[in-house]
């Protein structure tokens, strides 16, 4: 005889019932109550999940237990580092942040906190001279309270002598000019293995430099004019259903004519050939690539920054917690009658219904970098776009823009990369503005800050998605403030003899996207939250309490950077957040780089009636 079902909650769970889905109701029974990340539900085989997916530091809010004695009390989670930067001239590839995942963790009523590492500094274009090159920056480290830890990536190793090393790391970086290859499952600064979370870093050949060790294999070696390209990454379907590549290495660098390594499957950055690698991709880990370099006229490039980590956390739910969905693509979750579609890296929207659909969308550019001159000025908060239109049958291409990577001590900042969406429909979000260094300062979405004495701030390139930067004090003494990025809610504020300026307000998303269940977007002025798009802080020639704060006065607010400060030589402009859209702090001395700017975000809604 069959087992009597005793539920209705169970016989929906059993055989799938979606006619029911409504959103879940207050007090029905269900899997975990939680808070926290970007919230997606899906059905997998007749299960249905809730993940939760951390792209910055967070926390993750067991607010009550499961009430239906079907769903368990156990969540699966995964933990990645934050991605080395590739190395500078002939160079390395970044090793991927470390890998971790576990299926089945009980927790309690508590909060989690969630710490995503960082992706390590890559470096810029260097023409003329000789070296030292730059070695890339190691990632760091991904936590979720006492549950999972993830280590580091290491950063990559840099051509000619003396140069340093390939460094280890959950996956080592690559090896270039002879200098040693990066171990993998190693924390830096130990000797003692970590659990297994990546794989060691290639070889070099003195023309073609070694990638970046993987989660899913180690990197390659690179040969006579070609990088190696970067180890592979891991699938894992734990955040949407579908298998998504994590971890990959960065590709080695080389010299003109050669071949530069590919960035490993997984987010991994490719190697330069005569100038920069690219960037590892945020949320993945993924290794920074190399730089290449040319002889005539010499030109070292310089790495990629390392991605930034993530953390993923995933349970069982009932099918009347979840909606209707009328399309595919990204994280899909259900708030006040709408399915909300969030895209933290680039894929694709299908409107999967049968016939034209209504949308309301946001489209945010990746902020741009603060300037890494002494006194370097706010980078620019990527470009804001928000409207509503009519989605047809045919597919959406998304792509997410990335942030600049930070700009070395020196060097003015960069520009981020445009937002966008194609195909379909067309709309495009600019990168935001450079911070103010030896060049001056960039347009963009939103401009970059001015550095001092008496620099500039820039204006907007597309009306309507931001504002300019601020200008730089013109005179001295004692603070000789820069100033700050424009923000999509404001422009940056000016530097000033005793203060450095604030970057531009952010933009707070519309009410459709302001889920409490989720933290899509940062804290604001204020109790207010869901903001995105801050402007970058100027840098303080004083003290830190006189830097410029990301996002305004009173921040950092919108996940932006602030500024340096030049009495401590050592301390760089501070980063955005991943997925924030806003500009990174300007560097305080010549030594000092500056903060990256935030990669975007495109969110679309729709309803389920």
């Amino acid at each position: 005889m069959a087992p009597i079902l005793t539920s209705l909650a169970s016989i929906v769970k059993q055989y799938g019932i979606t006619a029911l889905a409504s959103g879940g109701d207050a007090g029905s029974p269900g899997g975990i109550t939680a808070t926290g990340g970007v919230i997606s539900d899906y059905e997998d085989s007749g299960t249905y999940y809730r993940a939760h997916v951390f792209t910055a530091t967070g926390e993750f809010d067991v607010t009550a237990l499961a009430t239906d004695a079907s769903t368990p009390n156990n969540i699966a989670i995964l933990a990645v580092g934050g991605g080395g930067g590739g190395g500078q001239h002939n160079a390395a590839g970044g090793g991927a942040g470390g890998l971790q995942y576990s299926a089945s963790v009980p927790v309690s009523v508590a909060p989690y906190s969630i710490v995503v590492g960082g992706g390590g500094a890559g470096n810029n274009l260097k023409p003329g001279g000789s070296g030292p090159y730059l070695g890339g920056g190691n990632g760091t480290t991904t936590t979720a309270g006492p549950l999972i830890t993830a280590a580091q990536g290491g950063g990559g190793g840099s051509g000619n002598n003396p140069s340093p090393a390939g460094q280890p790391g959950g996956s080592g970086s690559g090896e270039a000019d002879g200098q040693g290859v990066g171990e993998g499952n190693r924390v830096t600064g130990t000797t003692n293995p970590a659990p297994s979370q990546g794989n060691p870093g290639g070889g070099s050949d003195p023309t073609g430099a070694g990638g970046g060790g993987g989660a899913g294999a180690a990197g390659s070696d690179g040969s006579s004019s070609t990088g190696g390209a970067g180890g592979a990454g891991l699938p894992y379907s734990i955040a949407n259903g579908t298998a998504t590549f994590y971890a990959g290495g960065g590709g080695g660098g080389t010299r003109t004519g050669g071949t530069g390594g590919s960035g490993g499957n997984g987010g991994g950055g490719d190697g330069g050939v005569s100038d920069n690698g690219t960037d590892g991709v945020d949320g993945t880990g993924g290794g920074g690539g190399g730089g290449g370099y040319r002889t005539s006229p010499l030109r070292s490039g310089g790495g990629g920054k390392g991605g930034s980590g993530v953390v993923v956390v995933r349970y069982e739910i009932l099918a009347t917690e979840t909606g209707t969905r009328k399309a595919t693509g990204g994280a899909v979750s259900f708030y006040g009658g709408k399915a909300i579609h969030a895209f933290t890296g680039s894929g694709t929207f299908s409107n999967t219904s049968g016939s034209p659909l209504s949308i309301e969308y946001v489209v945010l550019a990746g902020g741009g970098s603060g300037g890494g001159k002494d006194n370097g000025g706010g980078g620019g908060a990527g470009g804001y776009v928000t409207a509503s239109t009519t989605c047809p049958t045919s597919p959406v291409t998304i792509t997410i823009g990335g942030g600049a990577r930070a700009a070395a001590g020196g060097v003015g900042g960069l520009q981020g990369t445009s937002s966008s969406l194609s195909g379909a429909l067309s709309v495009t979000a600019v990168g935001g503005g450079a911070g103010a260094g030896p060049g001056g300062a960039g347009s963009g979405g939103s401009g970059g800050g001015g550095n001092y004495p008496g620099g500039s701030g820039q204006g907007i390139d597309v009306t309507g998605q931001g504002n300019p930067g601020g200008d730089g004090a013109p005179t001295g003494g004692p603070a000789y403030g820069s100033g700050g990025g424009g923000g999509a809610g404001g422009a940056g504020q000016n530097g000033t003899s005793s203060q450095g300026g604030h970057g531009g307000l952010g933009i707070q998303l519309p009410a459709t996207f302001q889920d409490p269940r989720s933290s899509v977007g940062f804290p604001g002025p204020g109790p207010a939250t869901f903001f995105v798009a801050g402007g970058g802080g100027g840098v303080s020639d004083d003290s830190e309490p006189t830097t410029g704060q990301g996002g305004g006065a009173g921040g950092p607010y919108a996940g932006a950077g602030p500024g340096s400060y030049n009495p401590n030589p050592g301390t760089p402009g501070f980063p955005a957040k991943a997925n924030s859209g806003s500009g990174g702090g300007g560097g305080g001395s010549p030594t000092a780089p500056s903060g990256a700017g935030g990669s975007g975000i495109v969110l679309i809604a729709y309803s389920t009636s």
